[in-house]
């Protein structure tokens, strides 16, 4: 048996299987021809963007590591599947207090981790106070980025095996969406404890899938897991194959190297249009825009700011770059949260004379700018093409900009912790799960890189600030709605970001593979997809 191979190969695969597999990881590396790369039946193998930064869901906050996450975890609720409603998990039912502030779950019975160990309400408060409580054991586990998502929470209880009850601090609306986010996803207290900082490395969860092993830069690989409380996933074991390039990417998916293919590249959906593919789309709640640096430099002065959005051709962009894949976007919430979104908001139109006309009014006619850029991760929408496309715009009405190009952990280890004295620019996407999400994560002034939060560009509005934390504990939707929609309107006139598009996530399948959908939150959910 070839080394490269993994050890779940070695049993109910047989060595046919086996050798097909070798075949397509030989095929992925020489680009042969197609009748040489079949993957086994039963072993889905998916082409993603991106190397996981970790297999940890309180560590990460990249979808590309959460579409591996939501296969391997469970969380107390999760998304009813095509939607962002909440539905039962590890937690068959719950009730609500009347104030909004007290939420009692009963826990399913009989589950166990991959590891053999317990779920129940203890296991519940360990995973929440590891999270949220410095002075845990496992607290420095961490980093626990998303910890936001729950920090109205100020108490976690077991009141018996099978009950947990959390109170708040004061009514938190999107409570129960967080909670199936990926950051709620349940691990096992017992390997944190065993495995310490290298739990990513080594997870355990109750999802349908158990880990098998992570080969840098190869794969991650998963097997089924027979004991799902749910029941056993269709499909023997997946392999996630980080695949950066996206001319990469494609090749192998023509070639039947790899099985499922996210995120194709718009000018290559064309080549899987016939016989042998399945194409998938699914909108969903996206933004993809550029971080301003508002602290320092000349997007300090919101005229620049402003300027910057009127230079940028978004039509040109979702039409041509992105071959009418994306809608372009008029602010920070995405048109698929329709309750909360503000129809009367209109894109910034592209006018490069009044772009011109507010930077004479700044002073800041040939600003030099530095302008960050990726190669590829969640959600980016061809970014270097994208990237490219915006330096030309930019530099039409006078910026002189300067690309700097990262891989994508990279990049975000960049952009993440601020762009003060790094950046005056840089791109970014957010996949989010409630119209509370992105805005008080990444524009709150309590946000800030130095605070915890992702406000990269450090704006900074008290209006907007006070309308996120009104809205966050509004027990009424219209209510919600109604300071959401104001908050946009604010937003949109501060133009922290250049709004550029709201994507349609799409997906390649070979015609091996039967019953995959995308979904809304942009997780994939292999459980039960089928691979001949």
């Amino acid at each position: 048996m070839p080394s490269f191979l993994p050890s779940f190969l070695t049993r109910p695969l047989t060595r046919r299987a086996a050798g097909a597999l070798t075949a397509a990881f030989l095929a992925s590396s020489a680009l042969v021809a197609p009748s040489l790369a079949q993957t086994p039946p039963g072993v889905l193998v998916i082409g993603q963007i991106a190397e996981p930064q970790a297999l940890d869901p309180h560590a990460v906050t990249a979808v590309n590591d959460f579409r591996i996450l939501m296969n391997l975890y469970d969380g107390l609720v999760r998304y009813a599947p095509g939607t962002l409603e909440v539905e039962p998990a590890l937690a068959e039912s719950w009730e609500i207090s009347e104030d909004g502030t007290e939420y009692t779950f009963t826990l399913r019975e009989g589950v166990s981790f991959h590891d053999g160990s317990t779920f129940d309400a203890e296991a519940v408060v360990w995973n929440f106070e590891r999270m949220l409580d410095e002075d845990h054991p496992q607290h420095d586990t961490g980093p626990f980025p998303l910890s936001f998502f729950f920090s109205a929470i100020d108490t976690v209880e077991a009141v018996d095996d099978r009950t947990v009850r959390f109170t708040l601090n004061e009514p938190y609306a999107p409570f129960l969406s967080n909670l199936a986010y990926p950051t709620g996803l349940i691990v096992s207290p017992a390997a944190v404890q065993e495995h310490g900082q290298d739990f990513g490395r080594n997870p355990s969860g109750t999802g349908p899938f158990r880990f098998e092993e992570w080969r840098s830069n190869e794969r991650v690989t998963v097997v089924r897991n027979p004991d799902y409380w749910d029941g056993p996933a269709a499909a023997e074991a997946v392999i996630f194959r980080p695949i950066t390039d996206a001319n990469t990417r494609t090749a192998e998916m023509l070639a039947g190297g790899i099985d499922i293919m996210v995120e194709v590249p718009p000018v290559a959906l064309s080549q899987f249009q016939g016989a042998g593919f399945e194409i998938a789309e699914q909108a969903g709640p996206h933004v993809w825009f550029l971080i301003l640096n508002a602290k320092e430099g000349p997007f300090a002065d919101v005229r620049v700011r402003q300027a910057a959005n009127y230079a940028v051709n978004k039509e040109a962009l979702v039409n041509d770059v992105l071959e009418g894949t994306a809608t372009v976007a008029a602010g920070p919430t995405p048109p698929a949260f329709a309750w909360a979104y503000n129809e009367d908001l209109e894109p910034y139109p592209h006018d490069p004379d009044r772009a011109r006309e507010l930077l004479a009014e700044a002073g800041a006619e040939g600003a030099a700018l530095t302008f960050y850029v990726t190669e590829g991760g969640s959600g980016m929408l061809d970014p270097i093409p994208m990237g490219t496309a915006i330096q030309a715009d930019l530099a039409e009405v006078g910026f002189d900009v300067t690309i700097e190009t990262y891989e994508w952990n990279t990049f975000l280890g960049r952009v993440n912790p601020g762009l003060e004295g790094r950046a005056d620019m840089a791109q970014m996407a957010w996949m989010t799960n409630d119209p509370d999400t992105l805005p008080f994560l990444a524009l709150r002034t309590a946000a800030w890189p130095d605070e915890g939060g992702f406000n990269s560009g450090y704006y900074s509005n008290p209006e907007v600030d006070a309308l996120l934390e009104a809205a966050r504990v509004a027990t009424d939707q219209d209510e919600r709605a109604r300071l959401y929609r104001e908050m946009q309107e604010i937003v949109h006139e501060d133009a922290p970001w250049v709004f550029v598009a709201n994507w349609v996530q799409n997906a390649v399948t070979s015609d091996r593979v039967e019953n995959f959908q995308l979904e809304p939150s942009f997780f994939l959910l292999l459980k039960d997809v089928v691979k001949n």
